[in-house]
């Protein structure tokens, strides 16, 4: 295993390994990794010759300066989850912000048309715009054959494939299933901030979709929208941030049901001040 600290050093390695011709896979990621990544590292190694994990808390993705400095980081623990998946994995851990962003961090503007202005993109102004700019950086560095997300942040794939066929066609996205934990609740770094009895009420979030998913087509748009917002506020420690349903292409709002289109349900919940999100395509 190799752990680079410094883009010069990573530019020189991947130019070594270019001339072996072999495929690159990249799960980038901002670290306190948990089985969700594992999962991510695990397709990666199935699918390519090597296996790049890049660890990086991408300052201007957070649109509140408070949620970048509380975000939890353990990269001596990162290192050891990931020699125990294999060996041969390498990772990127820049040993600063210079390393990324040499002048000061500033984020690109993308046209992502509606993929960023509902949701997430409505909550967190400038996310998206701060996410697309630091992978632009990462593929450029890596020039990957594959890159590996996950289904939970489905909204961010979308940008992902976007910003793919804009400016890297020669990558291909590969976006892996939600792991979630014996109750339901999508594992999240943002998970290590709940006490354990807060992710046992938080089930509900998922329960919430899998009701979504048993009536959707049966109840009222509006009805289903009351159903779910009493059903998670239901504990005093949660408050719906949203719930909508949306064609999972290209993030339209649904309006009624139409079979030749596939539909996803987004949810955003709040638990103790952490943001909790997750998704399930319901037909």
């Amino acid at each position: 295993m190799s752990v680079i600290r410094k883009t010069i050093d990573l530019k020189k390695i991947l130019r070594l390994n270019k001339i072996k011709r072999n495929k690159i896979g990249l799960v980038p990621t901002m670290g306190t990794l948990h089985e969700g990544h594992l999962s991510l590292v695990n397709e990666a190694l199935e699918n390519c010759d090597e296996v790049w994990v890049s660890i990086f808390v991408n300052p201007i993705q957070f649109n509140d300066p408070k949620d970048f400095k509380l975000y939890p980081s353990d990269p001596n623990s990162d290192i050891k989850k990931i020699h125990s998946v294999s060996k041969d994995i390498n990772l990127f851990i820049p040993k600063s912000v210079r390393e990324i962003y040499p002048a000061n961090p500033i984020s690109e503007k993308f046209d992502f048309g509606i993929l960023d202005k509902v949701m997430e993109g409505e909550q967190r102004p400038g996310h998206f715009n701060g996410v697309a700019t630091v992978l632009k950086k990462l593929f450029e560095i890596f020039e990957p054959n594959h890159v590996f997300f996950g289904e939970k942040d489905y909204q961010q794939t979308l940008i992902v494939s976007k910003l793919i066929d804009n400016l890297f066609p020669k990558i291909s996205l590969m976006v892996c299933p939600t792991i979630r934990n014996e109750n339901g609740l999508a594992l999240s770094s943002r998970n290590n901030h709940l006490p354990k009895k807060y992710q046992k009420i938080c089930g509900v979030i998922f329960e919430s979709l899998l009701l979504a998913k048993e009536n959707c087509g049966k109840m009222s748009y509006l009805d289903l929208n009351k159903t779910i917002k009493t059903k998670i506020e239901k504990s005093n420690s949660l408050k719906l941030e949203y719930f909508e349903v949306r064609n999972e292409k290209n993030l339209e709002p649904f309006t009624q049901i139409n079979k030749n289109i596939r539909y996803r349900a987004f949810i955003c919940v709040r638990a103790k001040g952490i943001r909790l999100i997750d998704n399930l395509l319901l037909t």
